[in-house]
């Protein structure tokens, strides 16, 4: 099950990955657009919603390789069971934290459709588009969150990723 959740995590983050790519595309045919009198209407926009489409899908790959910043001032004092412990108890309020936003995500998704929200711009793109990659991502994460989690409770080990602290651990 691991190596399932392991490649939609990377897939999740290599789609991450293309949006963040379409952002610096929109940005530089934006920035050599206006150098040649050329202005392209709402492209802030869909910069922005790339931009937020790709921050949100690879959060849980960044998660499973131990890239997101862990404060662990209190944390690394402890060992063994303590520490455990305080590392279950960390994953369970992520797990449901995540699981939470995930959840309101996608209502919020399903709420744009059903009334046909759009955007303010004068293409007035239906929300529900760039909101979908909002949703998606979250689930990963409550995902990823839900697989450590479950991984500390059936081991009796603190989650790989956790363990190492990551390389961006603030102390």
């Amino acid at each position: 099950m691991r190596s399932l959740l392991d490649r939609l995590f990377r897939m999740l983050g290599a789609l991450g990955a293309l949006f963040i790519l379409a952002t610096l595309i929109i940005e530089v045919a934006n920035i050599v657009g206006r150098q040649l009198g050329y202005s392209m209407a709402g492209v802030d926009a869909y910069a922005g919603y790339t931009l937020a489409a790709g921050s949100f899908l690879a959060l849980a790959a960044t998660l499973r390789h131990g890239d997101h910043i862990r404060v662990t001032l209190i944390i690394q004092r402890f060992t063994g069971r303590t520490r455990w412990w305080i590392e279950v108890f960390c994953l369970t309020t992520a797990t449901l934290l995540s699981g939470y936003f995930a959840w309101f995500a996608a209502r919020l998704v399903w709420g744009s459709y059903v009334y046909h929200d759009v955007s303010q711009n004068v293409d007035a793109t239906p929300l529900w588009i760039p909101q979908l990659s909002m949703a998606i991502g979250l689930g990963g994460l409550f995902l990823a969150f839900l697989d450590e989690l479950i991984y500390a409770l059936r081991t009796g080990q603190v989650p790989p990723a956790e363990a190492a602290g990551g390389p961006t651990q603030v102390e």
